[in-house]
């Protein structure tokens, strides 16, 4: 499953909400939350961590 990296920089943005705070708010390494960023394939409960950090449904980040 794959996020898309231009949703989530711009819900993050909107949202003022920086690297380090997505990583603690969504309890992963910054690794993780790199490769979610970047648009690499990641587990679904991977994804759903980091809408929930944002406060958004997962299907506003997934990707195409």
């Amino acid at each position: 499953m794959k996020a898309d990296r231009e949703k989530i920089s711009l819900i993050m943005a909107r949202t003022c909400t920086g690297m380090a705070s997505l990583t603690q708010k969504a309890n992963m390494p910054r690794s993780t939350v790199n490769k979610v960023i970047a648009g690499k394939s990641v587990r679904p409960e991977t994804i759903g961590k980091i809408a929930k950090a944002l406060q958004v449904d997962i299907s506003e980040i997934l990707g195409d």
